[in-house]
């Protein structure tokens, strides 16, 4: 069954709209469209990971990049290298506000702790091996076990050498799993960001919008041993010497030209049932909107603007700020499509499908009938797991709470820990704990776990934790003066807000914490019992998705391929490939959006206020029509952004949006508001991705801010 999405893609090229996120092995297979649409480099290079382009392009963990020099330089999006710049902020020296360029390479600053470089190296199908042992009679949890069992051994052989980073990760919703290895480059330096003023003009207001007029550009360099290993950092490091690179195109693209994206698409949806999008956009997205709006709230109440509180939350808030948006326009858009009625249409048809013939009535429907069942039981308990999900915001609680854990899984073999405890992740593990210190702030920590306490007081009480209200002294009624003084007494008795004695608490034993008198410490001791009841609950229903899951997308491929329908997997944070071609829209009556904007767009949008505040001398340039090599002679001046039929996600920011030889002509890092939908319905018309325009990048390196050392070293092509 897990082969059938193979020969799906058997399809007539003229079948095919730029819809499809497409795994590397699957490009040879649609040659004729890539054809079609102008490509000029051999599809087959396409599936190598390792030959140009593919091993030019590498993850940062979150958001997409592409080396763009031998010397391990390393291009991406201005809000994917934002926690660097945040991190390595203070209010003497804001380089948010003012940028960053290193001119010379030992003037380039460490990236905020945790920031990796990964490059694909091989994915390997594992299917066979993942599930060794599985059974149709096992039950959830023992499938859940024996599942992450066979990944941890497989990761396990596959770091053996302890350069790499290994997944096992899985494709169509189980049908099938494969074992991604990459190299962990862990020395990450940061080279240069434009200012706030020009990476993030717009803000939080022009997200999702369109024209838009954004630098969203920023640069990494890789450094490795003086062995070409990986390493932490040292002085003695040198740069990675990256096997190929990406030119980069002065002359840019037109409207209809060819364009291709490879990245790291985060996570779609696009085969979930009527009954997971209805929950999804009728009560997960506005609840969740609500917290993240509330969270946005209490951080700027409890921190002045340009603090150091304000620094310290600065890459929380831009996180919060863009989701939230992101939430109410999914809402949006979903209350003014047909997008639940094309759903409930296309299960309908499968269902009528499946029942026409006795083969796969046996062979479907009970996954169909299981499935429903436990999407129910998942969604009875939506609100605790909302409230849950949330918790982690208060940042000295929830380090307690992952201290103590740690403690408890290292009494275990390694290979018996739950994943994030293993060896493999502590060296990242402390990391996290050091960052705590330019992240943080006990005001606003406190102010929002007031909050998350009060939010939790709410819930049923069948949800409620037992250990929880004891500690905060939460009855049938929540007396918020009590609560709040609990809180400002524990953070007082704490020494958890101190870096030191954080770190310390990572060789502590068991006895350690259960003999604490740090409150927080005495919470997560307490209250460890209940969590993972709970996370045991979580792991025996997610046994039985990992059963019916995947026989319910066997059906779903099949029902498509009878309708010659294209098949690709939903994102999953692997390496993907998209195609499209330049082109504008029409999202409603009467407006017709062109391609591009420009420079001039900037000097008419500018309003001298964040977050239209672009540098004066920006704005001199322009009026002085200072263009350079970089005009459009369609457009006349400079583009700044352009629109794309490309499919993408959330983790496609920085993704390398190339032309029909391979080579970089903008930078993918946001949607349009009419395909923002798009993480769960496809809509050719609608759908459109922005990429900052190559031309425009070059324009600022050059006239702005002088990066000539970063322009010499690049190849920029004519």
């Amino acid at each position: 069954m897990r082969k059938l999405f193979f020969l799906a893609l058997v399809l007539a090229t003229s079948s095919l709209a730029d819809e499809g996120m497409w795994q590397p092995h699957q490009l040879p297979a649609l040659s004729s469209r890539l054809e079609l649409l102008g490509l000029e480099i051999d599809p087959e290079n396409l599936r190598s990971l390792d030959k140009f382009p593919m091993n030019a392009i590498v993850s940062l963990g979150g958001c997409s990049a592409s080396f763009v020099s031998r010397q391990g330089l390393v291009l991406t999006n201005h809000h994917c290298v934002y926690g660097s710049i945040q991190y390595n902020s203070s209010p003497e020296n804001n380089l948010l506000v003012d940028g960053f360029l290193a001119k010379q390479i030992n003037e380039e600053i460490p990236a905020a702790p945790g920031t990796r470089v990964y490059v694909t190296e091989e994915m390997t199908d594992v299917t066979d091996k993942t599930l060794a042992g599985v059974t149709e009679s096992t039950s959830g949890i023992d499938r859940y076990k024996l599942i992450e069992a066979n990944r941890k051994a497989l990761i396990a052989e596959c770091e053996a050498s302890g350069n790499h980073r290994c997944s096992v990760s899985s494709f169509h919703q189980g049908l099938e799993y494969f074992l991604i290895k990459r190299l962990e480059i862990r020395d990450i330096r940061l080279v240069y960001a434009p200012a706030t003023s020009i990476g993030k003009y717009g803000g939080d207001i022009d997200n999702w919008q369109w024209p838009r007029h954004t630098g969203d550009f920023g640069f990494y360099r890789a450094y490795v041993g003086t062995d070409g290993r990986p390493a932490e950092f040292s002085e003695d490091n040198i740069p990675y010497r990256s096997n190929s690179f990406l030119e980069v195109s002065a002359k840019g693209v037109e409207e209809g030209d060819f364009v291709m994206g490879v990245g790291y698409p985060g996570s779609t949806n696009r085969y979930r049932t009527a009954a997971e999008v209805e929950n999804q956009f009728t009560w997960f997205y506005p609840e969740a909107r609500q917290f993240r709006e509330d969270l946005i709230s209490i951080i700027d109440e409890n921190s002045a603007a340009g603090s150091q509180a304000r620094i310290a939350y600065q890459s929380t808030l831009a996180s919060l700020n863009n989701y939230a948006k992101n939430y109410q326009s999914m809402v949006e858009s979903y209350e003014h499509s047909d997008f639940i009625d094309r759903r409930r249409q296309t299960e309908s048809g499968l269902a009528e499908w499946i029942d026409s013939d006795t083969t796969r009535r046996a062979q479907y429907a009970p996954a169909v009938r299981r499935l429903q069942s436990l999407i129910e039981t998942q969604q009875a308990a939506r609100e605790r797991n909302l409230v849950h999900s949330y918790m982690s915001y208060a940042t000295l609680p929830s380090t307690a709470q992952r201290l103590y854990r740690l403690a408890v899984e290292k009494q275990k073999p390694d290979a018996e820990r739950e994943p994030g405890y293993q060896q493999r992740d502590l060296t990242r593990f402390r990391q996290s704990m050091q960052a705590i210190s330019r992240r943080y702030d006990e005001t606003v920590d406190k102010a929002i776990l007031s909050y998350l306490l009060r939010r939790y007081a709410e819930l049923p009480e069948q949800y409620r934790s037992r250990a929880l209200d004891s500690f905060y002294q939460i009855g049938t009624q929540i007396d918020q003066g009590r609560v709040d003084q609990i809180i400002q007494d524990s953070y007082a008795q704490s020494s958890l807000h101190d870096e030191t004695e954080r770190l310390a608490w990572l060789d502590k034993s068991v006895e350690d914490f259960q003999s604490s008198d740090d409150p927080l410490i005495q919470y997560a001791v307490t209250s460890h019992d209940e969590r993972m009841a709970l996370e045991l609950a979580d792991k025996e229903l997610r046994g039985q998705f990992q059963r019916w899951r995947p026989l319910y997308m066997g059906a779903v491929i099949d029902y498509n391929r009878s309708r010659d329908r294209p098949i690709y997997a939903d994102a999953n944070g692997s390496l993907r490939v998209t195609i499209g071609q330049v082109r504008g829209n029409r999202p409603k009556d009467g407006l017709v959006n062109r391609p591009f904007t420009s420079l001039e767009g900037i000097l008419g949008k500018d309003t001298g206020v964040d977050p239209f505040n672009a540098p004066s001398k920006q704005l001199d340039l322009i009026r002085a029509k200072q263009y350079g090599d970089y005009a459009l002679p369609s457009l006349g001046t400079v583009p700044v952004n352009f629109l794309s039929t490309l499919d993408i996600t959330g983790g496609n920011s920085g993704t390398a949006t190339m032309n029909s030889k391979a080579q970089l002509v903008g930078l993918l890092f946001d949607g349009v508001y009419e395909s923002i939908i798009g993480d769960w319905d496809f809509d050719e018309q609608k759908n459109r991705a922005i990429s900052v325009d190559s031309r425009y990048m070059l324009w600022v390196m050059q006239y702005m801010d002088g990066a000539t050392n970063l322009l010499e070293e690049m190849t920029i092509v004519n």
